[in-house]
């Protein structure tokens, strides 16, 4: 009861959200600057507004070690995410921009939720019940990331919630029957919590009124050096999988599933993430834009990756109930795009970990099943934990 009175309270006095704190501080928990004085909890601004005159919220959660955690009601997108290094120097390690106005243009789903489905449908058609369903296609002949106007270029509802973990708002969105082509009503929310163990916690949930395809996973490119200082390439990464979906030439799965090893998709122990990226074969520009099947059982939470930036000694782990991993290298970023300082975001300056059901899966029986039916209600947990290393 105590911490939803000051949760409340720290709402109700509205205070600009650049007066959070943003000293230093470690991830061990020992006393670092960013400690001393922090107030966790959550607070909240006004963002802007969209061009039909919706307004746009943003949320600050901060936790007891003076990790930050932005995120925004258009797309329940993630903006800024401030983790200290080693030495306790706080840095913001997610791509994106301090203002509405960017994400309201193309931009490549910087931070965002994406759905009703995550990835790519071939064609942008699948057959359910007997039914062939005709959705956009928004990413040459294929739909991706749910269409034209998926999950993150809407505005989601945001309701600060009680949580003995940490700071903790959940987005909820209601997606009409027929929008982008998907059939039934579909209820979706995400609810991001910011953890005293320096975690950022999702856990999904969505309801239906007819079948319908539901995957939802996080768009956000990681720089763990922080967000504008260059290439990702010598991030070490480890993905705990030892097979992968090797694609078409518009990044379509096959349907095989193929193993790893002897394979510069061999990820099975530490590899900088740019050792082999020239041998990756595959549509241009180049990189990795693959989906690697997990190992674990998906009843329960399991790493799916690790990563570790040397200058800095962040380290970031990603746990998940999915099945897959989609690595992403950022290949389609070309310079075009600027980060809140007029830094020009580089082929390479940002990676995406997207947990997630296999792509395409409507269109491949073998594949898990990502059709959710009435009778139940989907559920997914992903965690990004960060810590130190020197």
């Amino acid at each position: 009861m105590r911490q939803l009175f000051f949760i409340l309270a720290c709402m109700a006095v509205l205070p600009a959200l650049s007066m959070i704190a943003r000293g230093g501080g470690n991830s061990t928990g020992t006393g670092g600057p960013a400690e001393r004085g922090a107030e966790p909890g959550v607070q909240r601004a006004e963002f802007g507004k969209t061009k039909d005159g919706r307004l746009v919220e943003l949320y600050a959660l901060k936790n007891r070690h003076g990790m930050v955690a932005k995120v925004t009601t258009y797309g329940a997108t993630l903006i800024e995410l401030n983790v200290p290094d080693r030495n306790g120097q706080v840095a913001d390690v997610v791509l994106g921009w301090d203002k509405l106005a960017p994400y309201l243009g193309e931009e490549p789903y910087f931070g965002a939720t994406v759905g009703r489905v995550a990835n790519r449908i071939a064609k942008g058609t699948f057959t359910l019940n007997g039914k062939t369903c005709k959705l956009a296609t928004n990413n040459g002949p294929n739909h991706l990331h749910g269409g034209l106007k998926g999950f993150d270029k809407v505005v989601w509802q945001a309701e600060v919630q009680p949580s003995s973990a940490g700071p903790s708002v959940r987005f909820t969105y209601h997606s009409p029957n027929g929008e982008e082509g998907y059939p039934g009503n579909l209820t979706a929310s995400v609810t991001y919590t910011l953890t005293d163990q320096n975690e950022v916690k999702l856990d999904y949930a969505a309801t239906t009124d007819a079948p319908t395809p539901v995957n939802l996973t996080n768009h956000s490119y990681f720089n763990l050096a922080g967000e504008g200082s260059g290439t990702i390439l010598a991030h070490e990464l480890q993905i705990e999988a030892d097979s992968f979906t090797p694609v078409d030439d518009t990044l379509i799965p096959t349907g095989e599933i193929k193993p790893v090893k002897g394979t510069p998709m061999d990820f099975t122990t530490v590899t900088p993430i740019g050792a082999r990226i020239d041998q990756v074969p595959g549509a241009p520009p180049g990189g990795y834009d693959h989906n690697y099947v997990l190992r674990g059982s998906k009843l329960s939470l399991v790493l799916a990756a690790k990563v570790y930036e040397l200058k800095t000694g962040r380290v970031m782990e990603v746990l998940t109930t999915e099945p897959g991993l989609q690595f992403y290298s950022g290949n389609f970023l070309d310079g075009t795009l600027k980060n809140r300082n007029g830094v020009p975001y580089q082929k390479h300056d940002g990676f995406c970990l997207e947990t997630q059901h296999f792509p395409d899966s409507v269109n491949h029986p073998g594949f898990p099943s990502m059709i959710l039916t009435p009778d139940r209600t989907y559920r997914s947990e992903t965690i990004y934990r960060f810590s130190t290393r020197k």
